[in-house]
């Protein structure tokens, strides 16, 4: 089989790609279906991109490479693709837009997009044995137990990352780049729920609350939740990506409130109330309850010091806690790290040393925040690519 660009992945970035790529197009995927990961995410509505979308957001060894294809393929370019294909959407928080039915409608659009392209998609199909030859690259499909020879102009790996290796994510990518000589910036699992190998957070399964989550240098004013392993939420997601083992998360659970000065006001008019209680005004009950073992909060308010006041307040506005460790690749939305970005083109995502070879998406080291930021890249970075091949 001869065609001019072959494409290996048929998630989010692989499909814009070969919609948007010329000539001869083929599209492989081991999967039953294309754009699993678009199906399920966002609840299955897919928060299919951010309306505050720019390079501040992603995180990679070079800060500076995905400027290029986020300004050359924007936030509104594919909200414009939506709204020309009818999906109607809507803004939750933050800048994250959704669709307002499902996230189907997005594989959709881009499955109508191939097709328009006259893309040949292959599923349930496997690459292997890639190679470079004077005429571009040469590898083996494989499907029903048959083999075929498949001789391309150009090569574009759109495979992803590791994470939910259930839906079939490898690290197929990696181990592609590392044949044709190129590093890999560490991988590790991101945007991912922190576990506690003691179980301190059982009794508090279900419970939500707005909180303040800082890791390394980075924190996140969003929601956090209580489960039977650990923490999760957005907020909790979004700092696991500048989380190191070893290292605290530090946890502000009244980032937006002057406590102390509300607890203060509060002795003076009813200090009769208990302690307990009026901090139970400004947090979930079962959490005070649970905190209040480690501060011994017993008491009325009329009972308690300034400086009493002042402890508890620095306590549930500077809660630090050591996690085991996270859920890893099996519930991590994305992996972070990945191709080292000094390899490739950052106008075009070419391997600057194999003219050729491309690669896209999550496989690149660059790893967005929660809310759309990931899959902007996918669309940016296969865009970038796209066009060069157009």
């Amino acid at each position: 089989m001869q065609v001019d660009v072959a494409i290996i992945g048929a998630g989010a970035a692989g499909m814009m790609c070969a919609a948007h790529a010329r000539g001869r197009v083929l599209l492989i995927d081991h999967a039953k279906a294309p754009g699993e990961k678009i199906r399920i995410s966002g609840g299955g509505r897919c928060n299919f991109t951010n309306m505050h979308c720019d390079a501040n957001a992603f995180l990679s060894r070079n800060l500076h490479f995905a400027k290029s294809a986020l300004a050359r393929y924007t936030q509104w370019d594919f909200i414009d693709l939506v709204d020309r294909f009818g999906i109607a959407w809507h803004e939750k928080t933050l800048g994250q837009l959704f669709c307002d039915t499902s996230a189907k409608e997005i594989i959709a659009m881009l499955r109508a997009l191939m097709q328009d392209n006259n893309v040949d998609l292959h599923l349930r199909t496997s690459a292997r044995g890639f190679e470079k030859t004077p005429e571009g690259f040469r590898f083996l499909v494989e499907s029903d137990g048959q083999a075929t020879l498949v001789q391309a102009k150009i090569l574009v790996v759109a495979t992803g990352g590791k994470s939910i290796p259930k839906m079939g994510a490898t690290g197929l990518a990696y181990d592609v780049a590392k044949q044709f000589g190129l590093a890999i910036t560490e991988t590790r699992p991101a945007l991912v729920p922190f576990t506690f190998s003691d179980g301190r957070f059982a009794a508090l399964s279900g419970i939500s609350t707005a909180a303040r989550v800082t890791a390394g240098q980075a924190g996140f004013d969003e929601a956090i939740l209580f489960t039977h392993r650990g923490l999760s939420g957005p907020a909790v997601l979004q700092a696991s990506s500048y989380w190191r083992e070893g290292k605290p998360v530090t946890i502000n659970l009244v980032p937006q409130q002057n406590i102390l000065g509300d607890l203060k006001a509060k002795r003076a008019s009813a200090g009769r109330r208990n302690l307990s209680n009026e901090l139970a005004e400004f947090l979930p009950a079962r959490l005070i309850d649970h905190i209040g073992t480690e501060l011994n909060l017993t008491g009325n308010l009329a009972d308690q010091s300034d400086q009493r006041l002042a402890d508890v307040t620095r306590h549930l506005q500077n809660w630090v806690l050591y996690p085991s460790g996270t859920e890893g690749y099996r519930t991590a939305e994305v992996t972070l790290g990945g191709v080292d970005t000094d390899a490739l083109s950052a106008k075009t995502m070419e391997v600057k040393s194999v003219p050729g070879l491309f690669f896209i998406g999550e496989a690149v080291d660059v790893t967005g925040w929660l809310g759309g930021y990931n899959f902007q890249w996918a669309w940016s970075s296969a865009m970038a690519a796209a066009r060069h091949l157009a």
